[in-house]
Parts: structure tokens; C-alpha cells; sequence
């Protein structure tokens, strides 16, 4: 694997790009479904890529399963060269089109990393309907226990996987969220699934076991989780590299009945040091402003333990965004502690790309470096997911942890844990402000601060 050194040159080199550029006269030519792969690093890693030309202006299209996750931040197409870059996440695929055919490279960048990737892609035709005879049916949840506990205590991730005949989707979920959803057919007694939809590529082999477990064989997993975070253990020798844990998956009632362990909870993993004690931050937002938890008192707050370089951050940002339209008005407010790496803390292009991609109304507060989290968010014991979300009452006090955030990769957990949320806040918002908090200060005309703050805050 080619391991590239970070520094503050890396937002320099892309503080100039636009966030859409004008294709040339060839954009036609570039424009339609890729069937795309990143190579020379292990296992090919196939994935779908649209290029969409809307009136002369390119986007790319990533997805993730069937569904579309992402869409490129700029795309270029000039002298026969395509140039895609999603600064929300520091990718960049740049390629040359040459016999009908994309050949180039894709960069990732994240705290402490850059990677290299080969990039290959050819137009996409469609193949021949799979007879879905003598194709084991594996739909559904199941239990992967782990040899020896991961790098944050887990005994056992979560495999979840949907089916249609031959072509199946697959996602890894750990105390941090999903891998995002693998996806593939079935082909000589196995699935070969994979996924990348800007970030966090992998490849897993998925095949149906005679005694009704599922055999799983994660190549890359070991990069999966480096993008994420995590440090490996537990998951080859090498911090980087070709590391391929090989799983037993188990229906959670087999895996019940054998005393196999059972996965963390997301909502015990991270607990409060002291449910009576007032939850308290105070970081300056992307303006120099200081902004803490007095600001929102009388409030029902989220404070979103957060990064951009995560992916699972990402996911989430895209439903919290979806909550903050819905109770804002209602007396939601939602913060992002948002912790970036010192390099990134230079010029933010990342996060601004990040809040300007997804929409983002709701305040981040840059609370530091990764490695901060624990001094600058001390009053939570056993913090070490990317996401956590902290649940505030109106009384300032921590009322929940969820840990980690499910997408819809998840099937089920996403369901799960968006009813969680919306049920938590409902009733946290229903709740009287209690008799200590301050009441609103009222301004000319009626309007309190905190209005004032919100409408400020939905300005374009």
C-alpha cells in the first residue's frame, strides 16, 4: 500500500478548487454509468460511478448499495482529462480517457494518512439476469463474535445483509456505525461484495456454510478501520495492509443459545460521569465566536461528538440535518463539537465543504484535534466512538449516549435507532423548563435571543 505523508499543504493544494466547475465541449463524451474499480492494493474494488453532465456542468454519482450516498463537491473534464474531487472528504479521482476507457488514480486523505489507488473504468453493460436457482437465502441480521475484543471492547459486531436472487448487500456494524453497504452477486458458492462511495473501500466474501452460519472474509477490513479511526487490534499484524479476518456470522438466536457474546449496546457503551451534572463545552465556532452551553439554556440540546474525516460522521450529519428542519422551531438545538486534525484546523476546507455539501444550518464548534476528545469532553465515561450523540435536557443535564450512528446500510438499526431518536427527543422537548434554568431574554419587538441566534443561523 502507498502511504503518503500529510501536512498543511494538502488544504492549500485544494482550497482552490470550485465547488462545481464548468465541463468543456467533450463533457458528452464522459457523461453515463461507469463500471468502475480502485486497484493495487489488494483485492479490486468495483463500484459503481455515474457522471452526470447537467447542461455542460459534470458531477460525479457515488453509491452505496443500490441507492445514491454521495455526489462529488467539483468534476472537470478537459483536454481528454476527468478530474473528480469530494473535498467533504479529501478524495480526489483523477483519470485520463483514453480507447474508451478511465485510467488514473484516486487519493484519500484523513488524520495522518494519505492513500493511493489505481483507478480503472469502462462503460457500464448491462449483464445477463442470474437464475436465482440454488442460491442460498442469508437476508437478514446475524452475530459475528470476535477471537479477541476490538480495539474499543467489543466481544461481537453486527453483519447485516439484505437479498433479491443473486444480488445481496452487506454491512459490517460495530459500536461506531456501518462500513457502509457492500454489495455484489452470487457466483461459484459465494458473494463477492464491495463498496466505495468516496470513502472507506472494501471487499468481503460472504458464503452460506452447510450448518447455517455464514462464512465472512473481509479483505481491507483492516483499511476500513483505519478510515474510521480505529487503531486494528485485533485485526491482523499489520496497521496497514492486506490484513483479511475471516468471521463465523450466527443468527442472534443461535448465537444466544450457544452463550456466544452478544454485540455492545449504543446506548450503554458511553454513559454519563455524573447524570446530575450539568453537561458542559464552550469552543469557538468556524467565525472566532465562543459558543457554549449557556447559550442554550431552557433548550432540548444534541452535542454531536464529531469529525468530518469520519464517515460515519457523515452519515449522521446527513439525518441530523433532517431533525434540525424538523424541531428547531419546536426548541432543538443541535452542536457539532467537531474535533479536525491540526493540519485541517489551518483552513477548515474539509468541514466547510462538509457543511456546505450536506446543508448544514446547526453550529460546529471546533473543539480540537482528534486526540483532544477526552480532555475537552471529559464528562462522558468510556467515549470512544465516532459519532457519539449526547442527549441534554432542558435542565442541562445528560439524559442519554447513543453511540455510534447506524445507516441505512443497517437495515433494521437505522430504523431502530431513528425511532430512538425522534421518541427521546419528543419527550425531552415536552418536558417544562425547570424553575433554575433562565428563562429567555426578550428583545424589541418579542423576539429572545435564542431566536434571534436561530434565525441568524438560517441565513443562506
Amino acid at each position: 500500500m502507498k502511504i503518503l505523508l500529510q501536512g498543511a499543504c494538502v488544504a492549500a493544494l485544494i482550497a482552490a478548487c470550485p465547488v462545481s466547475a464548468q465541463a468543456d465541449s467533450g463533457a458528452a463524451a464522459i457523461a453515463g454509468r461507469w463500471d468502475a474499480a480502485l486497484t493495487d492494493n489488494g483485492p479490486d474494488v468495483p463500484f459503481r460511478l455515474d457522471v452526470v453532465n447537467d447542461k455542460g456542468v459534470l458531477k460525479g454519482v457515488f453509491y452505496d448499495g443500490s441507492e445514491v450516498s454521495e455526489t462529488t463537491t467539483s468534476a472537470d473534464f478537459r483536454d481528454g482529462k476527468l478530474v473528480l474531487k469530494s473535498d467533504h472528504y479529501l478524495t480526489t479521482i483523477s483519470a485520463s480517457l483514453k480507447g474508451g476507457e478511465l485510467v488514473g488514480q484516486t487519493t484519500l486523505e484523513g488524520p495522518g494518512y494519505g492513500i493511493k489507488y489505481g483507478f480503472h473504468a469502462v462503460r457500464h453493460v448491462d449483464a445477463p439476469a442470474q437464475a436465482a436457482e440454488n442460491i442460498p437465502s442469508i437476508a437478514g441480521s446475524w452475530v459475528i463474535p470476535l477471537e479477541s475484543p476490538s480495539s474499543k471492547g467489543e466481544k461481537a459486531f453486527r453483519f447485516v445483509t439484505q437479498q433479491q436472487g443473486a444480488f445481496a448487500t452487506a454491512s459490517i456494524l460495530r459500536i461506531d456505525g456501518d462500513t457502509g453497504a457492500y454489495s455484489g452477486t452470487y457466483k461459484d458458492g459465494k458473494w463477492v461484495l464491495s463498496h466505495f462511495d468516496g470513502h472507506r473501500p472494501g471487499v468481503i466474501e460472504v458464503a452460506a456454510n452447510s450448518d447455517g452460519t455464514l462464512g465472512v472474509v473481509a479483505h481491507n477490513e483492516a483499511l476500513v478501520h483505519a478510515l474510521q479511526g480505529n487503531d486494528n487490534k485485533g485485526y491482523g499484524e499489520e496497521k496497514y495492509g492486506a490484513a483479511t479476518p475471516h468471521y463465523i456470522a450466527y443468527r442472534p438466536e443461535v448465537a444466544q443459545a450457544k452463550g456466544l457474546p452478544a454485540p455492545d449496546s449504543f446506548l450503554t457503551h458511553t454513559v454519563a460521569r455524573d447524570p446530575n451534572e450539568t453537561f458542559k463545552f464552550s469552543f469557538r465556532d468556524v467565525n472566532g465566536k465562543l459558543v457554549s452551553n449557556e447559550d442554550f439554556k431552557g433548550k432540548v440540546v444534541l452535542a454531536i461528538v464529531t469529525g468530518t474525516w469520519c464517515p460515519n460522521c457523515h452519515d449522521e450529519a446527513k439525518y441530523l440535518v433532517q431533525l434540525d428542519k424538523q424541531y428547531r422551531d419546536k426548541g432543538l438545538a443541535i452542536v457539532a463539537l467537531d474535533f479536525e486534525e491540526p493540519e485541517q484546523q489551518q483552513s477548515l476546507v474539509r468541514e466547510t465543504a462538509f457543511v456546505k455539501q450536506y446543508g448544514v444550518k446547526y453550529p460546529y464548534l471546533i473543539a480540537g484535534a482528534p486526540s483532544e476528545m477526552w480532555e475537552k469532553v471529559p464528562q462522558l465515561n468510556h467515549l470512544d466512538t465516532w459519532p457519539a450523540t449526547v442527549f441534554v435536557g432542558r435542565d442541562g443535564k445528560v439524559k442519554a449516549v447513543h453511540s455510534g450512528f447506524a445507516s441505512a446500510a443497517s437495515g433494521e438499526f437505522n430504523t431502530q435507532l431513528k425511532q430512538e431518536f425522534t421518541t427521546r427527543i419528543e419527550q425531552l422537548l415536552a418536558e417544562k423548563t425547570t424553575a433554575s434554568a433562565a428563562a429567555p431574554v426578550k428583545l424589541a419587538g418579542g423576539e429572545s435571543i435564542e431566536d434571534l441566534w436561530d434565525r441568524w443561523n438560517d441565513q443562506p
